[in-house]
């Protein structure tokens, strides 16, 4: 049977909450970006994309040990676009993770195989396609673009 992870949240007050993620961790502050809140933590949009940009590195690391690379180091960037919906409700509409390696390209002798199954093993940028387009490149240390 597959894992079945699970948080609390609870509010501590108006759009703060505290995520509970269990004995084993600390839990996190949350909050709503200014003017809705305070900004005093994350909010959702960027719990959001943090999931899917540290699935996809993870899922990266793994292929690239799958595979003997050293790609030297792994780092993402991720934004969501926010646009208003036929209802004038704010919904994500597209995610764009951008991530770059340490070492180049010319290093790497099977990084096309790296390249060409990393993302499939990605548990959360796979569930959250089915909804949000997610838009994933990558970019060796020189910024050559390699997917």
């Amino acid at each position: 049977m597959a894992s079945s992870p699970s948080i609390t949240i609870r509010q501590v007050h108006d759009y703060q909450f505290m995520v509970d993620f269990g004995a084993l961790h600390p839990d996190l502050l949350v909050d709503e970006a200014v003017p809705i809140g305070q900004g005093e933590g994350p909010f959702p949009e960027q719990l959001l994309i943090a999931g899917v940009a540290n699935c996809l590195c993870a899922s990266f690391v793994f292929a690239l040990g799958k595979f003997k690379q050293d790609a030297r180091g792994v780092v993402a960037e991720a934004r969501c676009a926010v646009e208003r919906n036929a209802e004038g409700r704010l919904r994500i509409s597209a995610i764009d993770v951008a991530i770059t390696i340490g070492a180049e390209v010319a290093a790497l002798d099977r990084m096309d195989k790296v390249l060409a199954q990393f993302e499939r093993f990605c548990t959360v940028s796979e569930s959250v396609k089915t909804g949000i387009p997610v838009a994933v490149s990558v970019r060796d240390s020189r910024g050559e673009r390699l997917k």
